[in-house]
């Protein structure tokens, strides 16, 4: 499958995990170009030319929704970022925190004292992207609104409290391979149409979920169907309604 969107190979150092957006380890980062290609599918199939409400629910180091923020500012009006595990959260903060200027003046801060300290070069690089990323923020609309909330991905009532009067209408999530990270809670066995059946209790008709995995492609064997479905490298896409609205027609998955 070819991209449709995020058509252009252009670089995207200035959002390499572990230069100016945080990074740690068991928390794996996300092809950039990748999440920019899901987050515009997902904004096409939501229609309208409206900013959206983004909210990552399985949101690890925050790295994905960061990087989507970063690259499609003027499409958005706030983000918001939902984990069990309180290390991710607390990771995701320090990186959703980049979406300010006061956030990425004072990364830049450190990392010039960082490259002062210990001599290396690498740190002022990533400076001089942290005021890249600043002056390209500013010029898409400025700081944006963002939180991080704890809530378990299985739990309806966990996730409507997360969402603290937000009503997103894109979600984007990059879901535990069982590799470097894994499912938590209680409703863990329940996998990916678990996630997707609390998201749909708690999501208007008109929202979209994008749910990413490494595979052949994505289990949906409940629940609502995908709307959308595409395989680039290693991962699989697939995307839903929230809820299926009887306006809109039902069109077969694609693979």
């Amino acid at each position: 499958m070819t991209y449709r969107h995020a058509t252009v190979r252009t670089g995207h150092q200035d959002l390499a995990s572990g230069a100016v957006l945080h990074s740690a380890p068991g928390f794996p980062a996300f092809p950039v170009r990748l999440a920019s290609e899901i987050f515009q599918r997902a904004l096409a199939l939501r229609g309208g030319d409206r900013p959206a409400v983004l909210w990552d629910p399985c949101c690890g180091s925050g790295y994905l929704l960061t990087v989507v923020a970063l690259l499609h500012r003027r499409r958005l009006a706030s983000v918001l970022a939902s984990d069990l595990d309180p290390e991710a959260r607390s990771l995701a903060e320090r990186n959703l925190a980049l979406l300010s200027q006061a956030g990425l003046a004072a990364r830049a801060a450190d990392l010039r004292a960082r490259a002062a300290r210990f001599g290396k070069p690498a740190y002022d690089s990533a400076a001089d992207a942290a005021h890249r990323l600043a002056a390209g923020l500013d010029a898409a609309g400025g700081d944006l609104p963002h939180a991080v909330r704890q809530a378990d991905v299985f739990d309806p009532g966990q996730l409507q409290r997360a969402l603290g009067g937000l009503t997103p209408d894109i979600v984007i999530t990059d879901v535990p391979y069982g590799e470097q990270t894994q499912w938590g809670g209680p409703g863990a066995a329940a996998g990916v149409a678990g996630m997707v059946d609390a998201l749909t209790a708690v999501l208007p008709y008109d929202s979209v979920i994008a749910v990413t995995v490494r595979g052949r492609k994505v289990p949906a064997d409940h629940g609502p169907r995908p709307r959308a479905s595409f395989k680039i490298g290693t991962r699989a896409v697939a995307l839903f309604r929230a809820a299926e609205d009887p306006r809109l027609p039902v069109r077969p998955p694609r693979s």
